[in-house]
């Protein structure tokens, strides 16, 4: 068969559609969307039923919770949050947490 690369020319899907992203420059917008979307996985139903608001920007998560108990609760676990999602996404997704 003419044409057909040989089989170290075949990409897995994941790899194919990072690639694309990448030459799109949109890998970065692409894995903050994901961070957003698995908040609730990561931190529990919970604690993600009192946020208010979650957003990522230049690489640092922000969170806004319903209560101030809440926040205070969720500062002393910050470290190990950051630490969940860092393993999740690599360390160049999320650099820091900042509570609203």
């Amino acid at each position: 068969m003419k044409g057909r690369g040989k089989k170290s020319d075949i990409l897995p899907i994941k790899d194919a559609i990072r690639d694309l992203l990448n030459s799109y420059h949109l890998e970065s917008r692409f894995d903050e969307a994901q961070v957003v979307a698995s908040w609730e996985r990561l931190v529990g139903v919970p604690i993600a039923k009192r946020t208010r608001k979650v957003f990522i920007k230049n690489k640092v998560l922000f969170v806004e919770f319903k209560t101030a108990a809440m926040k205070n609760d969720f500062l002393l676990h910050k470290a190990k949050v950051l630490e969940l999602f860092q393993k999740e996404f690599g360390q160049g997704v999320v650099n820091d947490i900042a509570i609203l």
